[in-house]
């Protein structure tokens, strides 16, 4: 009986383990808010929250549920200071960093409590996780790769690593060429492990959902930096986290197993903004990556930009997003239809009646979420048809004009693998268009775009 009862346990614990390996934290591609496009390195808590309580209260129900607290919270800003970028000077005298950055006894960053209040005394960003959790969303942060150079300077402890502290992990060749805060971590010396260890159980302690991973990559002159991302995924498998892991920026292709294999999104491109060349240029990305996508692996072709954005830079003057109404859709239904995930990039509250449009229609939103089988059918110079499946007998049609004049495109619905005749229904408009006996074809706007849903 006693070798019945062990044989048993054993069994239950094997496999418990592979349901743990089995468990999908981003089933589908992420649905959220970030604050880089509106608010770059100076965003406040109460900007978070307020764009917590829009989301709550007119995009919860269609899916849309992580808020993303981006770069530079530990940064000490001056009042009213829309730095981006914001560096660290070294004091001629005994080169210590200046500003001090809010750091813990293991130099483990900090949110500022004057962009933060609720952070202070050392709650960190507990406090605003628990209001976002209230309002039944979750709560992301972004986080530089590496550990703080004022903890190599002072020679901080690392947590759980006997006698180790940050300098002897610190490597001092390994920075970030954009932001002067982060060595990278020596995952060769004793204590790097215990390090990126230690940061996942302060922000499990704090409640984090979501961490964007910056400075893994760059361009093609920079080193993909994957003995750091290995060493973020074993801590949070060491934890048994549930955090979803998204890596930036600008992800070689030729690692993307490695992408794939260590994380449940990661970025595609360099940063994407509302420049209409930028647009075209992710059309041939997106492509590229799509084989890619499915659940817990995202391609990520950046934020969305549209509403209000740079209120505080980061790139160019506060406006509405540059893009006119049919580049706004082009954009969304490209990132929809190719089931990138979803990062809104403008000041919520801030939403016209047209934007608030372009984030809440349920049918094109269904897209993302639930389509399948989606890819290229074809370009055509600057003619471009993606399509995608909804369930039996729906089939999801995006017709793109990429010129400067209206163009005429035509599918034939033998290239759709379907027969005629078939319903359109047009997913932006919300209405019928007729049937359609072996073909579809219509008239797009430049820069526009055409969404067809075939029944």
């Amino acid at each position: 009986m006693i070798r019945i009862l062990i044989l048993s346990s054993v069994l239950m614990f094997a496999f418990s383990g592979i349901l743990a390996q089995e468990k999908l934290l981003a089933p589908t591609p992420p649905m959220g808010w970030n604050s880089y496009n509106s608010f770059g390195a100076a965003v406040t808590e109460a900007e978070v929250r307020a764009n917590a309580d829009y989301m709550a209260e007119h995009m919860k129900d269609l899916g849309w549920e992580y808020v993303v607290v981006d770069y530079c919270w530990f940064y000490p800003h001056p009042p009213n200071s829309i730095q981006n970028n914001p560096p660290q000077f070294r004091l001629s005298k005994d080169k210590a960093p200046v500003p001090w950055i809010p750091m813990d006894e293991y130099g483990r960053l900090l949110p500022d409590p004057r962009k933060f209040p609720s952070s202070a005394n050392g709650k960190g960003f507990k406090p605003l996780a628990d209001y976002i959790h209230g309002k039944g969303l979750k709560f992301g942060i972004h986080v530089m790769r590496g550990i703080p150079r004022q903890a190599a300077w002072a020679k901080t402890p690392v947590k759980n690593a006997n006698e180790i502290t940050a300098d002897m992990v610190a490597d001092t060749t390994s920075i970030c060429p954009w932001l002067n805060t982060m060595y990278g971590v020596d995952m060769s010396k004793n204590g790097g492990q215990a390090y990126y260890n230690s940061l996942i159980e302060l922000y499990e302690s704090w409640g984090v959902d979501y961490i964007k991973v910056d400075d893994i990559d760059l361009h093609e002159n920079y080193p993909y930096r994957k003995s750091e991302v290995e060493a973020i995924r074993k801590a949070l498998d060491f934890h048994n986290s549930d955090i979803v892991l998204s890596l930036s920026l600008n992800m070689k292709y030729e690692n993307r197993d490695h992408v794939q294999t260590n994380s449940q999104l990661w970025r595609i491109s360099k940063d994407f903004w509302d420049d209409w060349e930028k647009l075209k240029a992710q059309f041939d990305l997106v492509n590229q990556w799509n084989a890619l996508t499915g659940p817990d692996s995202w391609p990520d072709a950046d934020m969305l930009q549209v509403g209000k954005i740079s209120k505080r830079g980061p790139k160019g003057p506060e406006r509405f997003s540059y893009f006119n109404e049919d580049e706004q859709r082009t954009h969304i239904t490209l990132w929809m239809i190719a089931r990138s995930p979803l990062m809104m990039g403008g000041n919520m509250p801030e939403n016209t009646p047209f934007v608030k449009a372009l984030l809440t229609n349920p049918g094109v939103i269904a897209l993302n979420q639930k389509g399948k089988n989606q890819k290229q059918l074809w370009r055509k110079d600057d003619r471009v048809v993606w399509v995608s499946d909804l369930k039996e007998g729906v089939k999801n049609v995006a017709l793109f004009n990429l010129s400067e004049e209206p163009k005429s495109i035509e599918v034939t619905l033998e290239e759709l693998g379907l027969k005629g005749p078939v319903s359109q229904w047009d997913l932006w408009e919300g209405k019928e268009l007729g049937k359609a006996r072996n073909k579809i074809k219509h008239t797009v706007n430049p820069h526009g775009v055409k969404l067809i849903q075939l029944r």
